[in-house]
């Protein structure tokens, strides 16, 4: 017998000794207690808490001022395999209409689409979206992983990216492929490190170009530990158990950051942002210390306000000092249901301008009844006017060398 069954028989015999001298217990109350003693199990996917708190909620409908989304998703390769990208041909997610209707109605002025592939799949996704509806679209190009066992494969990578550039690409996009997925064979053999030196033309180029690098290399920490009752992410990563990159001969998180530091360290001409707060979130003591140390290194917000916000005075302070420094951006995809805390809609841009447009405490930071990426809510940093305006536009206005 454990303590809380020796515990509860105590209480049982209690119960009955008051009983033998107050009278007995009506059948009812004996039903209630016992019903509240011994609830039925829920399972955590059923658990649905509502807040009793009651505080103040503000609805903000329209950014402050417009938007330069840099981290979107509007399309993706059509054929890929074990997470490296084998065609340009292009699976296209939103119609242009269809999605400058909520770009209207939530006051963003631009979308950047950034997996917008290489090749006949990067001029058909310019075409169909930047050229057709000048200065609401912009497209980065993808490195073209199929080729990389070509003798020549670091002149080759280049060259294409001049020829992307040429085709309308206003940047590069490095998905985790590189350092993840990518392997010497493509898709089998050993990893290819992020400061793998056949890239280092194609870094060159880019900063030759004056075109930024937006850069995805690792995940949330909860992603490289085990997925386990002590894992904060564990739903996320019982859903998704595709996303966990613990053990199996990943690299850690810590490996990741160093070998992109490395690369950074090289190509100090480029110019990088830095997606997903610069992949570190969770602390951004660490991401402040890489702002320091790289001056071509620009971060965005996609899909991490979930973190940002519950730490809102450290981060407040962190949009203080680095205010020319952050973009905004939410890793939105169209029809990207089963992902809420990025699906393309009027409610995922009304929560970020909540977040940094007001202090209102404890609400979603994703248009869904159970918190997709952890069991929390958020605060909100309510930014002055001066810092919004470069978050908003200003920063990405520089980065994509537009005018807004």
């Amino acid at each position: 017998m454990n303590r809380r069954q020796v515990l509860r028989s105590a209480g049982l015999g209690l119960m009955a000794g008051t009983a033998a001298h107050a009278g007995a217990i009506p059948s009812s109350s004996k039903e209630g207690t016992e019903e509240q003693a011994s609830p039925r199990p829920l399972n955590l996917a059923d658990y649905e808490p509502a807040s009793m708190l009651h505080v103040q909620e503000t609805h903000v409908a329209r950014s402050r001022f417009p938007v330069i989304d840099i981290h979107t998703h509007i399309c993706y390769s059509a054929k890929s395999r074990n997470g490296v990208e084998l065609s340009p041909e292009r699976t296209y997610l939103g119609t242009p209409l269809e999605l400058l209707q909520v770009m209207d109605r939530k006051n963003i002025h631009s979308m950047v689409n950034l997996t917008g592939g290489y090749g006949t799949g990067l001029s058909e996704s310019v075409k169909r979206y930047d050229r057709a509806f000048p200065d609401r679209f912009y497209t980065f190009t993808e490195p073209s992983y199929s080729r990389l066992l070509e003798p020549d494969y670091p002149r080759v990578q280049a060259e294409a990216i001049e020829q992307a550039h040429r085709d309308g690409a206003r940047g590069l996009k490095i998905l985790k492929t590189l350092g993840l997925y990518l392997r010497e064979s493509i898709t089998t053999g050993t990893l290819v490190k992020i400061d793998d030196p056949r890239f280092d033309p194609m870094w060159d180029i880019c900063g030759q170009l004056g075109i930024p690098v937006a850069i995805h290399v690792s995940d949330p920490l909860a992603f490289f530990k085990p997925t386990d009752r002590f894992n904060e992410r564990y739903e996320e990563l019982n859903n998704h158990p595709d996303w966990s990159f613990y053990g199996h001969g990943f690299p850690s998180n810590a490996e990741l950051i160093h070998a992109r530091n490395r690369m950074f360290a090289r190509h100090p001409k480029t110019r990088f942002i830095g997606l997903h707060v610069g992949n570190g979130a969770e602390n951004l003591a660490e991401v402040s210390e890489n702002l320091d140390r790289f001056p071509n290194l620009t971060v965005d917000i996609a899909a991490r306000i979930g973190e940002l916000g519950r730490q809102p005075r450290t981060a407040r302070r962190f949009f203080e000092k680095y205010q020319d420094r952050i973009l905004f951006g939410t890793d939105a995809t169209p029809h990207g249901d089963e992902f809420p805390q990025q699906v393309f809609n009027n409610q995922l841009y009304e929560i970020y301008y909540r977040f940094l447009e007001t202090d209102d405490e404890y609400f979603d930071y994703a248009p869904a009844k159970v918190p997709p990426q952890g069991r929390w809510r958020i605060y909100g940093i309510d930014l002055p006017e001066s810092i919004l305006r470069k978050v908003y536009n200003g920063n990405a206005a520089r980065e994509l060398q537009i005018s807004i």
